[in-house]
Order: structure tokens, then C-alpha cells, then sequence
């Protein structure tokens, strides 16, 4: 498969890519099987309901991550790219009150909300730590079609047969596709734009040529952009409390408030800056946790991440240009590639360094290329901003994602952004390759705990203030 940067960065809702965007796109597909004549179970009659289960993480935080709700918004029919966030309330008191399920191409699907949705928190399928199984039932209660599905991060996801399809080598997989640079690997990057002259977001560029139109990647590349931006103005605007019982308040529009009064004023410490691209990344993640639409960077929980830097590129440095942003999005789109293949983008595979971490790598890499850093300087820069987020948990309080997630993109923001300075400042050579860094991060995740892998159980998590 090739992964194009419209894998990598998706429109969708809150609060999670892998517990609330993916759940939602495998019921999803779970109806597409029903309607397209996959064979049913032998000797099944006629199709009457419905079922889910969630297993693993999607079982201990689901509740947190709305993926319960997920699921059900799936079964009615909406993908995460066309949900109005504002309906989802209804929509799911409808389905509690009517118990039915009426979508285009199937017959009437008997659903109750309560029942048919369990959280199996004893079985955890051998897949991926997301999973979840559908299930189908004719009129007589008999197994009709039966799917399991693995959440994979970011809001991909695959089912058994595909996920052991995924094994194939990322080269392999580009050359199969028609790509002119196939690179797999961070080293082969760097070899390919020295044999081509080209620079990591040409290659790309010409990467997704293969698979689109130049109109199609201008126009989506655009709509992206806007989309994070847009995500940005909305939570400097709103404030109030986010919902989930922890009794968080926004505090992006105050800080920003703030912020905005002191301009002018010559009060500001050289290290206001850093306040800027808090906010920034702040807004993004206090829409995620409140069910907006946000655009994964590679995942939800570190949507904020890469538009906040990409915003204090654009606000902030000195000749930002709407060609050094997409020179950004299509460079950061290649790490974020590399990393999601050869490691993991999964908080419930590998912790919050294959979330927030590897946002900030792409980040770094963006702003990096934006600026006019060499290939061997951006591949310096998302090393140095991976690097220092290594062993990162993944511990959301009470499974939400606002504490500690909405602050942490603020500094994963930072980080990229002192990744990108100091590989400016240098050459490009240095002693630990982004490919290495990449393994460290794969090997700390399979050592590191369940209960620190999305699950609420140890970290923060476990240890909060009495109520």
C-alpha cells in the first residue's frame, strides 16, 4: 500500500484517531461488507442485527475515547470526515430511543445501544492492542458474518487477513505503486535525493504524482491546511469546560487573550514564544478532547503538534512563504511515513512517544525544510526531536485525552521547534541516524507495560487528586 500524506493527515473528529476515527471507519466498512454480497455464514437466513465488541485498549479507555459512540455513529452510516460534531448528541439518543439501525442498502438492524456494544476488558486479541470484532445476526439468532478489526493509530485501520498483508517492506510497497522514490528507510531517503538532486519534499511530491493529479494534491494539500488553521482560530476562540467529568477548563483563549494584550506593550520575555506555540497546539487539542474536527498529525491525541508549529512558521519567522507550507506538510508527511511503517504512531502500541513523539519529528523535519534546511539537516532534525521523547507513556487520566495530552502537545510543539534550530546550526552529519532512533522507539514500546500503553492503568492516571 502506498502511503500517500492524505493517510497520514485525515480530517475527522475527536477525541482519538485509533478509539474514535477508527472504530467509526471499521463499522463503516463492517456495512459495506454487508451490502456487497460477502458471503454470509453457512446456513444463515436472513440478516436482523447487530453487535460490536472492544477489546484492549479500546476496552479500558473506550468509554473515555467515546468509542462506544464511535461505533454506533459507524453503524448509522457516518465516516469521520463527513460528522458534524454538533449532531452526534441526537443522533445517539435517537438510537437508544429507537434501538434500530436504518441505513442505505441493508434492511431494518435490530441495535440496542446498551447491550450490543460490550467493552471485554479479559480478552485482548493477538492482532494489536486495538481491536475490536463485529458481528452480524440473521432473524433466528444465528451468526450471519462475523470481522475483526485492529485500530492501528492514527485512524487506519485493517483487518486480520490485512494486517498480516502490512508485513511487505515499505520500498517494496512504493515500487509496486509506480513510485519514482521508493525510499523505506530514512537512509534510503538520503541516498535518493543525493543520486536525484531533489529534496525530501520533491521526492514526496513526485511520490504522490504517481498515485494523483497535481490539481488533486494542490487542492487537498490546501483544504488540509486550512483545516488545521481553522482547527487552531476555533480553540483560540472557545472557552468553557471540557467534557468528561475531570472538570478541565479551555485555556487556550485566555492565554491567547493574554498574549494578544501584551503585544506592543515591550512586557514580553524572549521566552513569550514558547507561549505562542503552546497556545497553538493547546487550542487544536482542547477542540480534539471536546469531539471537533480536527486533522491527524499523525494521530488526535498529538493533532496539535504539527499545526502549531506550522502556525509559528507562518506567523512568527521571517520570510514564511505559502510554498515553504507545503514544503512543510509534504516533508513531514515523509518522516511521519517512515516512522508509522518501521515503528508504530499507536499510544496503545507503543506509548505517547509514537504519538506526541512522532509528531514532533515530523514537525521538526517540516519546519526544518520550510526554512530551507538540506535534506541531511531535516533528517537531523526529526531524529533530535524523536530522540527526546523516547520511553513517553501513554497514561490519559480517567481515559480522556486532556490530561496529560493538551499540555503535552504544547511542548512537543517546542521540542520540534529547538530540533529544527539546532539542526540548522549544523551541517547535517551527527552521530545517531533517524532509522536507529526509529528502532529504539519500536524496541521501548514492545518492552514497555500495558498499563502504560492507553490503558488509564498506572502512570498519572492512577495517581490523581481525591475528589
Amino acid at each position: 500500500m502506498f502511503l500517500s500524506i492524505f493517510d497520514i493527515f485525515k480530517v475527522g473528529i475527536g477525541p482519538s484517531s485509533s478509539h474514535t476515527m477508527g472504530p467509526m471507519t471499521a463499522a463503516g466498512r463492517f456495512l459495506d461488507d454487508l451490502r456487497g454480497g460477502r458471503e454470509k455464514e453457512p446456513g444463515a437466513g436472513e440478516l436482523a442485527a447487530v453487535s460490536a465488541s472492544l477489546h484492549g485498549s479500546l476496552a479500558f479507555t473506550g468509554k473515555g475515547h467515546a468509542t462506544d459512540r464511535a461505533v454506533m455513529l459507524g453503524l448509522m452510516g457516518f465516516l469521520p470526515a463527513n460528522m458534524d460534531p454538533d449532531a452526534v448528541d441526537e443522533l445517539i439518543a435517537s438510537l437508544h430511543v429507537d434501538k434500530t439501525l436504518q441505513v442505505d442498502g441493508l434492511p431494518a438492524l435490530a441495535f440496542d445501544p446498551s447491550r450490543d456494544v460490550v467493552f471485554d476488558y479479559d480478552l485482548t486479541l493477538p492482532g494489536h492492542a486495538n481491536g475490536m470484532i463485529l458481528k452480524a445476526w440473521d432473524t433466528s439468532g444465528n451468526l450471519y458474518m462475523q470481522e475483526t478489526y485492529y485500530s492501528v493509530g492514527g485512524g487506519f485501520v485493517v483487518t486480520e487477513a490485512e494486517m498480516a498483508g502490512q508485513e511487505q517492506d515499505l520500498h517494496a510497497q512504493q515500487e509496486q505503486a509506480g513510485c519514482p522514490h521508493p525510499f523505506g528507510s530514512a537512509e534510503e531517503m538520503l541516498q535518493m535525493g543525493k543520486a536525484s538532486g531533489k529534496t525530501i519534499a520533491k521526492m514526496k511530491e513526485e511520490n504522490e504524482l504517481a498515485m494523483m493529479s497535481r490539481a488533486e494534491l494542490d487542492r487537498n494539500l490546501t483544504l488540509i491546511r486550512d483545516a488545521m488553521f481553522d482547527c487552531v482560530d476555533r480553540g483560540m476562540r472557545l472557552d468553557g469546560i471540557l467534557p468528561g467529568g475531570l472538570n478541565v477548563k479551555r485555556r487556550a483563549k485566555s492565554i491567547h487573550d493574554q498574549l494578544l494584550a501584551e503585544q506592543g506593550m515591550n512586557r514580553g520575555q524572549p521566552h513569550t514564544i514558547n507561549d505562542w506555540m503552546s497556545v497553538y497546539a493547546m487550542a487544536v487539542n482542547e477542540e480534539n478532547a471536546a469531539g471537533g474536527k480536527v486533522v491527524t498529525s499523525p494521530t488526535n491525541g498529538a493533532a496539535g503538534v504539527l499545526p502549531a508549529v506550522m502556525r509559528y512558521y507562518k506567523d512568527h519567522c521571517i520570510g514564511a512563504t505559502e510554498d515553504g507550507q507545503r514544503t512543510f506538510l509534504l516533508t513531514a508527511a515523509a518522516i511521519g511515513g517512515l516512522i508509522k511503517h518501521n515503528a508504530s504512531i499507536s499510544g496503545a502500541e507503543v506509548g505517547c512517544q509514537g504519538e506526541v513523539g512522532s509528531a514532533s519529528s515530523m514537525a521538526a523535519a517540516g519546519l526544518c525544510a520550510a526554512l530551507g534546511g538540506s535534506n541531511e539537516q531535516i533528517e537531523n532534525a526529526a531524529e533530535i526531536a524523536l530522540e527526546h521523547h523516547l520511553g513517553m507513556t501513554c497514561d490519559p487520566v480517567a481515559g480522556l485525552v486532556q490530561v496529560p495530552c493538551i499540555e503535552r502537545n504544547g511542548l512537543g510543539a517546542i521540542k520540534a521547534v529547538s530540533a529544527a534550530s539546532l539542526a540548522l546550526r549544523g551541517d547535517g552529519t551527527h552521530f545517531m541516524p533517524l532509522d536507529n532512533c526509529i528502532e529504539a522507539m519500536r524496541q521501548t514500546g514492545i518492552d514497555m507495560g500495558s498499563k502504560y500503553k492507553e490503558t488509564s492503568q498506572g502512570g498519572l492516571a492512577v495517581n490523581i487528586p481525591e475528589c
